[in-house]
């Protein structure tokens, strides 16, 4: 079999040949893969902006919403006595509140018994929630009275104490070791009044339920006039108080809702004076985060639209309409007028400033005292006015135009969808064209192999008459 390789029989360097023709022929390739980087750039650089703004478009949906505007802090002149905390909506004022009585849970204990392994004999208990002191008792609305059917061979102290903790009932119960034994404790697992509970046995094993032996021990029941053989050692009671004059009773030491947007926590008895003033602190962070966002989004928007001196570099952006228009649509949003307050009409007015590179500075001195009027700056930001758009709050005007440029619809979507469209033809003209060169190599590799063979073969032959001419030359001599 005979062995080839281009270029041994004519002397051409076939391999480089090609290779250099091939490399001619991928030079567009080249200018589209720059091309496509180009837009990758590009694109890449428009999700910095759209995140940047997504992050201005928050502060500024938070700066809007009513329940920032609303925000109250609560403080108790007795925090042993009472806690006080705003959870939003609370009116401006000062409460006065007396604490009379802690809400309490009921508390039942047994006889003492030898040990927790004490069996005590098999029967039913029923435990039933509810206030069994009142005359007539009265259960608990939705509370539904649970059977517990004590096996012989599981009735120790221990084992009954588990089975009711398993059973749902609204009662914890526990064993509790001091000198007079082991004793079965029974109690609310939530304070008040509808939370007491009564204990009835309705069978025992010795068939008298009545009797201190067996499951008996453990009756309890004030509504059946009788005298009950578990001791109660706490009565389950309601909260009172007071608040402006008015009384209040609670289940539960801690008041939900007594007053709008406030939650009291009594903690003892006692007196308490509760302040509740608007939350500054909380309204300067939401102008703060609102400044720190629009500043990164004017920075990172300069940056990308514009010739840096120090790197001798452009902006990736640098001649895109749409990215400079949003530029000067945010520092025209900043620097025009809004809201309807009388005190502030634009954001300098309240320590806003605008520096030449169009970034915020604050005046921490003017924003103080325009906290201090947080309605008029509540106007300034947050107004609404869906029939004159130049009443529109600060805020509002700006999750307006965030909105246009970051829903599906878009500047930003548009722009980056154009780019992507134009970034995948860039690449199927590179698939074109890669698929072209790959056969443009094939042909030239079979071209030259078949010059480099026909040349070898030319080369023989002129060897061949070389040397019949030295033969015929050398017989002519002699």
């Amino acid at each position: 079999m005979a062995i080839s390789s281009a270029g041994i029989g004519s002397g051409l360097d076939v391999r480089s040949i090609v290779s250099q023709l091939v490399d001619i022929e991928r030079q567009p390739i080249r200018q589209l893969q720059s091309e496509a980087t180009r837009l990758q750039t590009q694109i890449s650089a428009f999700g910095r902006v759209q995140s940047a703004l997504s992050t201005l478009r928050d502060a500024s949906t938070k700066l809007s919403q009513a329940s920032n505007w609303g925000a109250s802090t609560a403080t108790s002149s007795n925090s042993a006595a009472l806690g006080a905390t705003s959870t939003g909506g609370a009116a401006r004022g000062n409460y006065s509140v007396v604490v009379t009585r802690l809400a309490v849970a009921q508390t039942l204990a047994s006889t003492g018994y030898a040990s927790a392994s004490t069996a005590l004999g098999s029967g039913t208990l029923r435990i039933e929630l509810g206030n069994f002191d009142a005359v007539p008792p009265v259960p608990k609305a939705g509370a539904t009275a649970i059977d517990l059917t004590i096996d012989p061979a599981k009735s120790s102290l221990t084992e009954i104490r588990d089975q009711i903790n398993s059973a749902g009932a609204g009662v914890v119960a526990s064993i509790v070791n001091d000198v007079s034994g082991s004793r079965l404790v029974l109690r609310s697992a939530a304070s008040g009044a509808e939370n007491g509970f009564r204990v009835q046995v309705l069978s025992d094993d010795d068939s008298n339920t009545g009797d201190a032996g067996g499951l008996s021990a453990l009756g309890f029941d004030p509504s059946a006039g009788g005298v009950s053989l578990m001791g109660r050692t706490q009565t389950a009671a309601n909260a009172l108080a007071n608040i402006n004059g008015v009384p209040i009773e609670s289940a539960t030491n801690t008041l939900n809702g007594t007053i709008e947007g406030l939650t009291l926590n009594l903690r003892q008895l006692g007196e308490a004076e509760v302040v509740v003033e608007p939350d500054t602190a909380a309204l300067k962070k939401s102008v703060d985060e609102f400044v720190t966002a629009y500043n990164e989004s004017i920075k990172l928007l300069r940056a990308q639209t514009s010739y840096d001196p120090a790197t001798k570099q452009a902006g990736p952006l640098q001649g895109d309409r749409s990215s400079s228009a949003m530029l000067n649509q945010l520092r025209s949003i900043f620097t025009g007028a809004g809201g309807i307050s009388a005190s502030y009409q634009r954001l300098a007015d309240v320590g806003l400033n605008l520096n030449t590179d169009g970034t915020i500075k604050v005046d921490d001195t003017k924003l103080t005292a325009a906290l201090a009027n947080g309605a008029e700056l509540n106007k300034l930001f947050a107004n609404v006015d869906d029939v004159t758009p130049a009443n529109q709050g600060f805020a509002n005007k700006m999750q307006g135009w965030l909105n246009q440029s970051l829903n599906s619809d878009g500047t930003l979507d548009s722009r980056t969808q154009s780019l992507q469209a134009r970034k995948r033809n860039n690449e199927q003209a590179q698939a074109r064209l890669e698929d072209r060169v790959a056969r443009t190599q094939v042909r030239l590799e079979r071209q030259y192999s078949a010059l480099d063979t026909r040349m070898g073969q030319l080369s023989g032959l002129a060897n061949y008459v070389s040397q019949q001419m030295t033969l015929l030359n050398n017989a002519n001599s002699n």
